[in-house]
């Protein structure tokens, strides 16, 4: 008896010896093992090549590269002077320089396509219950009959309008007004300044300007139309006549 229970153990001892050291392993899941093959074939990136760095517009090139700038438009000289002295602050020196553009001076909302001079007074007078006492008709051949409402400057403000004449029941547009105007241009070179004001520089533009917008300088400006600079150097001292 003691023989046979010591053979049953020396066969345990040998099976267990033989599933550790001798048997193959089993073979692994197949989900498992395409994954790991997945991760054995991800190629190698380096962080600079996990996303595409975004674009820049032509415009934004070419204001990297410009030597000079032009900030504005100004219709009133007085915001050109605001603008000259923030620039002064942060240390850049401008030249103004006059130019006759054609700028944005608001957005209209008008209410198009009215069937009958009499719907459009009809309209008016409900505008005007409403708040819109700037409504009037207007007619011409490239209108035909309308209703405008009005002319503002702020894209917001337009919004808003446009959204309360939806709500009194007509179908507004809304659509730039451009004018053809003399306006003011300030010019920034890097030579002169040692690099350029980025567009955030500027902040918001005094109540009543125009927006501010940045560009690259016109290529030949010349003298013509341009004023010094606001703090000029002085000049040299006069040749005295020889006598």
């Amino acid at each position: 008896m003691r023989a046979l229970f010591l053979l049953l153990l020396l066969a345990n001892v040998l099976f267990l010896a033989w599933t550790r050291w001798v048997a193959p392993p089993p073979p692994a899941p197949a989900a498992h093992t395409a994954a790991v093959a997945s991760q054995a074939l991800q190629p190698i990136r380096l962080r600079s090549e996990a996303a595409p760095a975004p674009s820049t517009t032509p415009a934004a090139q070419d204001l990297l590269s410009a030597s000079c700038v032009s900030v504005g438009p100004f219709i009133d000289p007085a915001h050109a002077e605001a603008a000259t002295a923030r620039l002064e602050r942060l240390g850049f020196s401008s030249r103004r320089r006059a130019a006759q553009e054609e700028v944005r001076v608001g957005y209209w909302v008008r209410v198009p396509k009215i069937a009958s001079l009499a719907a459009a007074t009809n309209a008016i007078a409900k505008l005007h219950r409403v708040g819109l006492g700037d409504a009037t008709a207007v007619v011409g051949e490239d209108v035909g009959a309308t209703v405008s409402v009005g002319v503002y400057a702020d894209a917001r403000k337009a919004a808003e309008v446009a959204q309360a004449v939806q709500d009194a029941g007509f179908v507004p547009e809304t659509s730039e007004r451009l004018r053809t105007l003399e306006v003011l241009w300030l010019d920034v070179d890097r030579q002169a300044n040692g690099g350029l004001p980025a567009m955030e520089d500027l902040g918001e533009p005094p109540a009543g300007a125009l927006p501010y917008d940045m560009r690259a300088c016109p290529a030949a400006s010349g003298a013509e139309g341009v004023t010094p600079a606001a703090n000029p150097a002085a000049p040299a001292a006069a040749a005295q006549p020889a006598g």
